[in-house]
């Protein structure tokens, strides 16, 4: 894999994000079939009903056009965007693709008007964690709960730009 390249997300990339969601977090963290589905609704609602003055998603793909990671950015006020479904598949982690993502997406809000972003995530994603943290993200709240058939930790983080 030499060059990593990231696109513009089309509704055509639904299945993928999709299933590379649910088959990533049904191998790394066990998580039942209800995490795919809340992704495949979460991607229902965006394709149907999105904003892309202020809403819109990217894809990396190889240079065979492969996707190899995605993310989001949707609003969840009029001052707060919302980072969504950020997946860096296993071959594309340690190029820095997730950084390079996450800048994009930072960027694009704050470019598009919105004074901050906030993100969901679970403890056990420390590499994720540790990323937004070097960018200036917070922790605001943490939460233990079972969901995905897992007892987990839910994380809100936030920035402000």
């Amino acid at each position: 894999m030499t060059e990593l390249r990231i696109r513009a997300y089309k509704p055509d990339d639904a299945a993928w994000v999709q299933a590379a969601h649910a088959q990533h977090y049904r191998a790394v963290d066990g998580f039942d079939d209800s995490f795919g589905t809340l992704v495949a609704s979460i991607l229902r609602a965006f394709n149907a009903d999105h904003d892309p003055p202020r809403e819109t998603g990217w894809i990396a793909v190889d240079d065979a056009g492969t996707p190899v990671a995605c993310i989001f950015c949707v609003k969840l006020d009029d001052a707060t965007a919302k980072l969504r479904m950020f997946l860096v598949k296993e071959a594309a982690r340690g190029s820095g693709l997730g950084f390079r993502l996450l800048q994009t997406c930072m960027g694009f809000a704050r470019d598009h008007g919105y004074a901050g972003m906030r993100l969901w995530t679970h403890e056990s994603h420390r590499a994720a964690c540790a990323l937004y943290r070097r960018n200036g993200w917070q922790l605001v709240q943490s939460t233990p709960v079972r969901s995905f058939g897992q007892d987990l930790v839910e994380q809100e983080w936030e920035i402000r730009f």
